[in-house]
């Protein structure tokens, strides 16, 4: 099969990511189904993760790519509730930017018919991170006033439509007037450019007398400056370091504002509250069937492995929104 793989040394930049045609099926291990990959999401962590910076570092080598959707063409003898030729969409800590996947039947999900590949590729850590951060985290009632930052990213129209539908105010920034007009589309109440250096006092003016946002949704690395306008028990959520640095912050003013800062590490639930993973979808599928909740697809889809490196590179730009896509195979060609 084809497949994407880092061999021996890191990579210096995503142009480096070649196809490898002569990759080997995976053999299915107990508990395991395998994957004919129609369709992979990218992601920021995917770049990290080749060069070596990732928190997560694989054995080399290793076939990067998180998020896909596909069809089931093998199981293992012990696997008994999912069947050859279901429609599942599902994630795994690498392997996906391949013709096939091995992954563990627990972590593949029946795809929505609503829903499309390319759009079931890239939902599986970006709706259940932000339901999660929202809900879980930050305790999101009806009502609350919620700043979400880098909001025309995956995660972040993940946030916005969740709160939303929540009940929530959203105040959403962006880096761009075309970005602001996608995050509004979306359900954004106010949109306010995080390039602007004076926006912790625009956020603020947003909210009633001024007094700050009950919830920042982080994906960004913006915790400090977001202190300034965050409301008396306000909760900060940490959701990642988009901005490249990890911040350090001062913890008077934690103490000053009565606030809680938390992190969200979706990925760890599986380990530690394995029973929060069917909780939570069953919550976001019916929501995403009956389309309240409604993946945004960067409208440049691109075509084949040996486009990841591109659509990888166009995450990097900042130019992208929702989440970006690639291609991987047509549904007729479903079978091992």
């Amino acid at each position: 099969m084809q497949a994407l793989v880092v061999r021996d040394q890191w990579l210096k930049s995503t142009s480096e990511l070649k196809v490898n045609a002569n990759v080997p099926i995976p053999t299915l291990k107990p508990g395991q189904v395998l994957v004919k990959v129609m369709a992979v999401g990218t992601n920021f962590f995917d770049i990290l993760m080749v060069q070596g910076k990732y928190q997560i570092k694989p054995p080399r080598p290793f076939t990067p790519g998180c998020e896909f959707a596909g069809v089931v063409v093998k199981t293992h003898p012990n696997v008994s509730h999912i069947n050859v030729g279901t429609a599942v969409m599902g994630s795994d800590s690498w392997g996906a930017y391949a013709e096939y996947l091995a992954v563990p039947a627990k972590q593949v999900i029946p795809k929505p018919d609503a829903l499309s590949y390319e759009e079931a590729c890239g939902l599986t850590i970006t709706y259940p991170t932000s339901y999660a951060g929202l809900v879980y985290r930050g305790g999101l009632k009806r009502g609350d006033h919620v700043l979400i930052h880098a909001a025309a990213g995956g995660v972040g129209l993940a946030a916005v439509q969740i709160a939303k539908l929540l009940g929530a105010t959203v105040i959403a920034t962006v880096g761009s007037d075309a970005k602001a007009d996608i995050v509004r589309a979306q359900g954004a109440d106010h949109v306010v450019n995080y390039r602007d250096e004076n926006w912790p006092s625009a956020v603020a003016k947003l909210t009633p007398q001024g007094r700050g946002v009950d919830i920042v949704y982080d994906p960004v690395g913006l915790i400090e400056r977001s202190l300034k306008c965050t409301a008396w028990n306000g909760r900060l959520i940490v959701v990642g370091f988009a901005a490249g640095q990890i911040e350090k912050v001062a913890v008077n003013r934690v103490l000053l504002k009565n606030v809680s800062i938390v992190g969200l590490h979706w990925g760890a639930y599986l380990r530690f509250e394995p029973e929060r993973v069917p909780e939570v979808w069953g919550v976001l599928l019916p929501w995403l069937a009956q389309r309240q909740l409604k993946p945004v697809v960067f409208p440049r889809v691109f075509h084949g492995l040996d486009q990841v490196g591109s659509a990888l590179d166009t995450i990097a730009s900042r130019e992208s929104y929702g989440k970006v896509v690639v291609k991987v195979a047509d549904p007729a060609s479903a079978k091992l």
